[in-house]
């Protein structure tokens, strides 16, 4: 076959620069070789030597290439490695034994420390796995992602669209010109917020008088919670919720409101939350008679500092909080603030009431579960905290033992939340039972070995003495393995004592626990606090006595 030149195309640009003519290889042999002339040959070894040439320069440049992303690669590799390895720690301290020293307000902090720190990792891991994306080609369209969504923002928040279309609505491509037709969009949604508001509502309620009778006609101004008061009831849920439920003490509330322009003195958000928590009294004596009507009760107490005028410094004073079951369908909260630790208060506080009450064997509880029809459920998670020091760092096996048989019984638990009352007592009968009697028979053989007054024996005497009330959920469905139910709801008070510091008073500190029973009680039962609140509020000074049950918070719909 003979040879053919091929002359370059006119708009190859790199061709055209090197002025350069291409041959067909595939068709060049010996003969055609022969009968080039030379300078023909000359020609075509120079074109050839400059083809190698620039072959190895692209050989050259894809190697360095390779080269830089096979760093990266390693590099990334590197860092992905690091931070797994951070993800790991974190999720070990989180799970770790050191947790279990901790008070609530602590733990708080820790988790959500943690949490930052996990999410920035993460964040960290998931830019260097996934490839950058290219650039968008201009007049291409954008590929499809294939990234998961985010969860949806809630529908009820208001929307402000900010639309953008191009300048030009004719096709960019050159020599065409041509209408473009809209074919979709695109909707990508940011989350924003604006500051509290401040607005006044004016009540304006005009004069008609008669001019022959002489008889004015005039509504009468509704009641309110404060009379002649100035805060409307959406600023007094406001002062409550930011106090008793986000912890916010009277003093900061003042230096929040006065970037508004608007002045509220710290004695005057007291006075409102003082006149409001006592038109909340009769609706908190409703909610008292429905948490004590449960059959099943958690009960656990937290001390507070209580301001002591006469000794001119604080003393500790006690709140005592009160739920029904963790099981119970209806959720509800009570707290009570006592002067002392003395057992006569949850003796007076329950008064009448019969049941069983989960409890952690604090002396107090005994006196009060002497009553008739009283009987004790103890929490497993107290006797599980005696063995976790012990078991740390492998210092005791039998400690190791314990635990680990403890929580074969909360893997059973975790399977029966969802079970009603009836079926959560069979599956404990069948799988719960033969692991609590192993325990049983391990805490009991070894207690024979171990030397009395060592840690693992009065971890061993803790629970084999309150062994009856560990053991009592399993009898009745509606009561839980242990009362971390209850020491949840006791942390909102951890968490004010850290910012309030004291209670003025013990009136004072009886009625934030009336506020904090409802508000607590809201949020237990899927309610927004502050909603719940200012319609209680709006509603209150009209509602009729007999049907003050409508506004506890496991009943409250609110009003259309």
């Amino acid at each position: 076959m003979a040879w053919q030149w091929v002359h370059a195309p006119i708009d190859c640009a790199e061709r055209v620069q090197h002025n350069l003519v291409m041959f067909d290889c595939a068709a060049l042999n010996a003969q055609g070789l022969r009968d080039m002339s030379p300078e023909a040959l000359a020609h075509l070894a120079e074109q050839m030597f400059v083809q190698m040439a620039e072959q190895r320069r692209q050989l050259e440049q894809r190697d360095k290439h390779i080269a830089e992303q096979a760093m990266m690669i390693q590099f990334k590799d590197a860092k992905i490695e690091k931070i797994l390895f951070e993800l790991r720690r974190l999720k070990a301290w989180k799970f770790g034994a050191k947790t279990e020293r901790m008070d609530a307000a602590q733990r708080q902090l820790f988790e959500e420390t943690l949490a930052e720190d996990e999410a920035s990792l993460r964040a960290q891991l998931q830019a260097l796995q996934e490839p950058a994306d290219p650039a968008p080609i201009s007049g291409q369209l954008p590929p499809v992602s294939r990234k998961p969504r985010r969860q949806a923002l809630p529908e009820h928040l208001r929307r402000v669209e900010h639309r953008h279309e191009p300048l030009s609505t004719s096709c960019p491509t050159p020599n065409c010109g041509r209408p473009m037709t809209r074919i979709g969009e695109d909707v990508s949604e940011r989350l924003d917020i604006v500051p509290a508001e401040f607005f006044v509502h004016r009540h304006i309620r005009g004069k008609w008088v008669c001019k022959c009778c002489q008889v004015l006609v005039q509504e009468p101004v509704e009641p309110r919670v404060i009379d002649r008061g100035l805060p409307a009831p959406g600023l007094l849920a406001h002062t409550l919720t930011s106090r008793f439920v986000d912890h916010l003490p009277y003093y900061r509330q003042e230096q929040i409101n006065a970037r508004s322009g608007v002045q509220t003195p710290r004695a005057t958000l007291a006075a409102w939350a003082g006149q409001a928590g006592a038109a909340l009294q009769p609706l908190f004596d409703a909610h008292r008679a429905f948490v004590l009507g449960a059959q099943v009760l958690h009960a656990d107490e937290t001390p507070v500092s209580m301001l002591d005028p006469g000794a001119g410094r604080t003393r500790r004073a006690y709140v005592w909080t009160y739920a029904r079951s963790a099981y119970d369908p209806q959720q509800g909260v009570l707290y009570d603030f006592c002067a002392s630790r003395a057992a006569r208060h949850p003796m007076a506080f329950l008064t009448g009431w019969s049941g069983t009450l989960v409890c952690d064997g604090y002396g107090a509880c005994d006196s009060v579960l002497k009553q008739e029809q009283r009987s004790e459920a103890g929490c497993m998670a107290h006797a599980r905290r005696k063995f976790d020091e012990l078991a740390k760092d492998g210092q005791s096996a039998v400690a190791s033992q314990v635990l680990h048989r403890i929580a074969l019984l909360y893997r059973i638990e975790c399977q029966a939340k969802e079970l009603t009352t009836s079926e959560r007592l069979v599956l404990r009968e069948r799988h719960a039972r033969p692991v609590v009697d192993e325990l049983l028979q391990c805490l009991r053989h070894e207690r024979q070995r171990i030397p009395n007054g060592s840690a693992i024996a009065k971890a061993v005497d803790y629970s084999l003495k309150r062994w009856t009330a560990l053991t009592r959920y399993l009898q009745d469905g509606n009561v839980p393995i242990d009362n971390n139910h209850c020491e949840n709801l006791i942390r909102p008070w951890a968490m004010g004592r850290k910012a309030w510091l004291f209670a003025g008073s013990e009136l004072a500190g009886q009625r934030a626990a009336v506020v904090m029973s409802l508000l607590q009680s809201a949020k237990l039962n899927g309610h927004d606090p502050w909603a719940y609140l200012k319609d209680v509020l709006t509603r209150l000074p009209m509602h009729l006595n007999s049907r003050i049950s409508e506004l506890l918070p496991h009943r409250w719909q609110p009003a259309v």
